[in-house]
């Protein structure tokens, strides 16, 4: 079965931040437009958060689904964990490394540069 997906931040990326975490802010415009159009497309796409870690799930997990369900993405996935099937991560956090070597990879190096273009 493939499981590839696409991980998407809820924080920063997909909804506005101000370092709140009992609420979730407005959505970002080019974010949701991106996150919709893969889904018309048939790619999966998860919410990747650190909302969802530990003791904080309970709590959470039924305010992101909510949110979700509110602005017409309803039914996407939401972790906090990354495994091999993830084929993307949009992140307003993460950087790029060259495999094995931690050095940062600038946009016009990355190997993954078609694929982040097809998806963006």
């Amino acid at each position: 079965m493939n499981d590839e997906h696409i991980l998407v931040d809820l924080d920063g990326t997909l909804a506005k931040y101000d370092g709140d975490i009992e609420t979730i802010g407005a959505p970002i415009q080019a974010m949701m437009d991106r996150v919709r159009r893969w889904r018309r497309e048939g790619q999966k796409v998860k919410i990747f958060t650190a909302r969802v870690a530990g003791d904080q799930r309970e709590k959470q997990l039924p305010l992101i689904q909510q949110w979700l369900k509110d602005h017409d993405l309803e039914g996407l996935e939401v972790t906090n964990e990354k495994t091999p099937a993830a084929i993307a991560v949009w992140d307003d956090r993460a950087r790029q490394v060259r495999r094995n070597s931690g050095e940062r990879v600038g946009f016009g190096e990355s190997r993954s540069r078609r694929l982040i273009e097809d998806l963006g």
